[in-house]
C-alpha cells in the first residue's frame, strides 16, 4: 500500500514538472498575454487593457519600427514596460521632446533599439533612458483581447512624424 502511494505521489510530480516544462516553454517562447498598465501608450492601449504578446519575433529579429513592445525595464529590471520601437540600430531618431523648440537628433547605437510611448507628453522612454538593448525586448505585442469592443489588431502610432527616413 505504501508503495503505490510513493509511486502515485512520484507519477503526479513527474508529470507536474513535465507540464511545468512545457507551460514555461510555451510562455518563453511562443507567448503570452499581458496586462498593461500606466498612461504612456494611451489612446492605442489603456491603462488595464490586456494584450497578446509573442515571442518569436525577438528571437529571429524581426523588430520592426512601429511595433509594440514589451521590455525589460531599463530603470528597474524586476518590472516590464510597453513602448513603441521608433527607430532600429543605425536609424536616426529625434531625441528632443515634442515641445522642446530645437529639435536634436541622434543614431541608435548598433544592437539597440529607440522606444517611445503614444502618449508623448505622459511617458518616460528612450528620450529618458536612452537607446534600449535589443536583448531587453521580451516580446511583440499583436493584438488586443481586452476590453472586447477593442478586440484586434493595435492602431497604428498617433505620432507617425516621429519615424525618420534619412
Amino acid at each position: 500500500m505504501l508503495r503505490n502511494g510513493l509511486g502515485k505521489t512520484f507519477r503526479f510530480l513527474g508529470y507536474t514538472v513535465q507540464y511545468g516544462c512545457i507551460a514555461h516553454c510555451a510562455f518563453e517562447y511562443l507567448g503570452g498575454i499581458v496586462v498593461c498598465s500606466g498612461p504612456s501608450m494611451e489612446p492605442t492601449i489603456q491603462n488595464s487593457d490586456i494584450v497578446f504578446s509573442e515571442n518569436l519575433s525577438r528571437h529571429f529579429y524581426c523588430i520592426r519600427k512601429g511595433d509594440i513592445v514589451i521590455v525589460k525595464s531599463p530603470n528597474d529590471p524586476k518590472s516590464n514596460i510597453c513602448k513603441r520601437v521608433i527607430g532600429l540600430e543605425g536609424d536616426k531618431v529625434c531625441t528632443s521632446n515634442p515641445s522642446d523648440f530645437l529639435k536634436n537628433h541622434s543614431y541608435v547605437p548598433k544592437g539597440h533599439v529607440w522606444l517611445e510611448g503614444d502618449n508623448l507628453r505622459n511617458s518616460t522612454d528612450s528620450r529618458c533612458y536612452g537607446p534600449v538593448p535589443y536583448g531587453l525586448i521580451r516580446g511583440r505585442i499583436c493584438f488586443k483581447i481586452w476590453p472586447l469592443n477593442d478586440f484586434g489588431f493595435l492602431r497604428a502610432s498617433p505620432n507617425g512624424h516621429r519615424f525618420l527616413d534619412d
